[in-house]
């Protein structure tokens, strides 16, 4: 008997050149983070140019975060923007992660109701399709 994969039915993200690496990080469960050259400082969402003040940089470093970090701050959606998240609670999350720097994603393998500011979270990777993984956050143990 074999396994029946079921078919992401979810909105998929729209790849561009200047987020392929950190795409590519995800696919191999790391989550990478762009590194401007000029100032030395991570910062996300990945972008072609360096978002600091006096650097036009657009040649980075990609560094692998710690994957820890904590929520800053979220919210708990009982009905998604689509069909697609007919009937399923979700938390959306800013996790301010050890590296520095803010991200926005979603937090996983708890009850939504749980979550609070300040909560530990650590990455997990979701393979959504054999292109596309996510990285998400759920809370530390």
């Amino acid at each position: 008997m074999s396994e029946e994969k079921i078919e992401y039915a979810k909105p998929l993200p729209d790849f561009r050149p200047e987020t392929k690496p950190f795409w590519e990080g995800t696919k191999q469960h790391k989550l990478l983070l762009p590194k401007c050259k000029d100032t030395g400082k991570v910062f996300f969402y990945p972008r072609a140019i360096s978002p600091f003040p006096g650097s036009v940089n657009m040649d980075f470093d990609w560094v692998e975060s710690t994957g820890k970090g904590k929520v800053w701050t979220y919210s708990v959606h009982y009905m998604g923007p689509t069909k697609a998240y007919k009937g399923e609670t979700y938390v959306v999350a800013m996790v301010e992660l050890e590296d520095g720097v803010k991200m926005m994603s979603n937090i996983v393998d708890c009850d939504p109701e749980s979550v609070t500011i300040g909560m530990e979270v650590e990455v997990v990777f979701e393979d959504a399709t054999e292109e596309v993984t996510f990285a998400k956050f759920k809370p530390v143990q």
